[in-house]
């Protein structure tokens, strides 16, 4: 054991600490009074790293539990209890969509993760913009709010039977489907109308941007219809024309701005003749 610790002439000999994977990455032409400098900037650039994916993961989370939440808001503090299973089935859809959505799509892109956390009235938003956003936000969370008062207080039509409920669920998880892929095709999905320049924006025309022009606001207009029938309320299902009349209105604006904005988007509304529905409109 001593000669373990001793040199061959008896001399005490302390051995050289391991290399770490720092060291060991480093090149061995690597002058020995620089190395304690490279291994300090492989630390530093490794916490930077770390500190990115953490703030991300938690825009991700933000972004997740502010959707859900929302919906879980609206629906369950106007009807006073939380034992109300199709809502939940509801909010189970969302939560499986949005997640979707933030890891497969959000995820890989942060630059339309920033954007979908921005808030939906910007600084140097046209104004008629910002107008139309605020009656998009009232239409849309009023028509949601309504829907519990009319199940559980106002009564004012029959209930959905049961297939209308069920076509009520598919056309909820059909719109958040169209929805998810709209994501998927456009990194330049922002929640106000402006040209991106920053972000180098460009007509999408793939995917479902080749059926229709708003993917999104269909898949949107289709969840709420949806939406209203699987929980209850015939009155709700034909209170969605308002939040639907006001997306309309709101594509109109959008479509003169990207015209002028948007170099080729004249040229891919000659090719993609629908705005929101196919046949229709």
């Amino acid at each position: 054991m001593l000669s373990a610790a001793l040199g061959q002439n008896g001399s005490s000999r302390i051995p050289a600490p391991a290399a770490t994977w720092a060291d060991k990455s480093l090149p061995s032409t690597t002058p020995p009074n620089t190395r304690p400098i490279l291994v300090h900037a492989s630390y530093c650039y490794i916490d930077t790293v770390l500190y990115r994916i953490y703030v991300r993961l938690l825009k991700l989370l933000a972004w997740i539990l502010l959707n859900v939440g929302i919906f879980g808001m609206m629906l369950f503090v106007p009807a006073g209890t939380i034992g109300w299973w199709r809502a939940w089935v509801f909010i189970g859809v969302v939560f499986f969509a949005v997640f979707a959505i933030a890891v497969d799509v959000l995820a890989q892109s942060e630059g339309l993760l920033n954007e979908r956390l921005r808030s939906p009235l910007q600084k140097g938003q046209p104004l008629v913009d910002k107008i139309i956003v605020l009656l998009c936000l009232v239409t849309w969370g009023g028509l949601i709010c309504f829907i519990p008062l009319d199940v559980f207080r106002f009564h004012l039509l029959r209930t959905p039977g049961f297939l209308a409920s069920f076509l009520g669920l598919m056309l909820v998880v059909v719109g958040w489907g169209i929805i998810y892929l709209s994501y998927k095709e456009n990194a330049f999905a922002a929640p106000v109308v402006r040209h991106q320049k920053e972000r180098q924006q460009e007509v999408v025309a793939s995917g479902v941007y080749g059926l229709v022009r708003h993917p999104m606001y269909a898949g949107g207009s289709l969840g709420w219809i949806g939406v209203s029938l699987w929980l209850g309320s015939y009155a709700a299902a034909l209170l969605t024309i308002v939040p639907i009349g006001t997306i309309a209105l709101r594509i109109l604006f959008e479509e003169q701005f990207l015209r002028h904005e948007l170099q080729g988007y004249d040229a891919y509304s000659e090719r993609v003749r629908y705005r929101l529905m196919p046949f229709i409109w």
